[in-house]
């Protein structure tokens, strides 16, 4: 998952981005509603955690933007504000979710979690492929009942593979997913780290590489 996290407070948005980073979801940070809308135009964010109350765009207008410009885009909103009108502005505006500040990290994270199984198409809340099997809330992964020891980029990527169906998911989409936006966009480290998967899930290699075009899972028992 990769989230936009739209917060002036840059303690609380540094904050966030360590905390989500540490739950292996891939997040960038901005300051302010005019470059929040600069970076949803070029990148593919699942959600975007979006403080109304932001300089520049107004938060309302960028949520506004986003809905309309973004339809697979999500929007989780952020308010200091607890009055339910305020709550029924946001969802008017098209948001997926509202959270009031103070909030536990953990909460927002089942929430992202949540937001990011709403289709576009539907996700089971347990992915399994093979024998593979993948709890995104829990994160735990198994194979054949065993329980895999996985890295947080490990995790993640084993995730996208699966959440891909057998379809092939480019080192560029890794790379935009798992990773965030400080990523050299020449570094091996999706290569790496599907190497270093492939030793966790161990054999037959359920992994399979397309030459020229990246990664996806094969047929049940590794068979390409």
């Amino acid at each position: 998952m990769r989230v936009l996290i739209v917060e002036d407070e840059a303690f609380m948005a540094e904050a966030l981005q360590a905390g989500l980073r540490h739950e292996a979801i891939a997040a960038d940070t901005v300051f302010d509603g005019d470059e929040a809308l600069e970076r949803v135009a070029v990148n593919d964010y699942d959600v975007v955690v979006l403080d109304r109350d932001i300089p520049g765009t107004h938060g309302d207008d960028v949520c506004a933007t986003v809905v309309r410009d973004h339809p697979g885009t999500r929007v989780l909103m952020l308010t200091a504000a607890t009055r339910l009108r305020d709550k029924v502005d946001g969802f008017a505006l098209g948001a997926d979710d509202y959270l009031t500040k103070p909030f536990a990290l953990e909460e927002l994270v089942v929430r992202l979690r949540a937001l990011a199984r709403r289709p576009r198409t539907a996700i089971p809340p347990v992915l399994e492929f093979g024998d593979l099997r993948l709890d995104p809330y829990r994160r735990e992964a198994y194979r054949n009942g065993r329980y895999l020891r996985l890295a947080r980029k490990q995790f993640a990527v084993l995730e996208l593979l699966m959440r891909a169906d057998g379809g092939v998911v480019s080192a560029e989409t890794l790379l935009e997913k798992v990773w965030d936006e400080n990523a050299d966009p020449f570094t091996s480290a999706p290569r790496v780290t599907v190497s270093t998967l492939r030793r966790a899930l161990g054999e037959p290699d359920p992994v399979v590489t397309v030459p020229g075009a990246g990664y996806r899972l094969g047929a049940p028992g590794g068979k390409a």
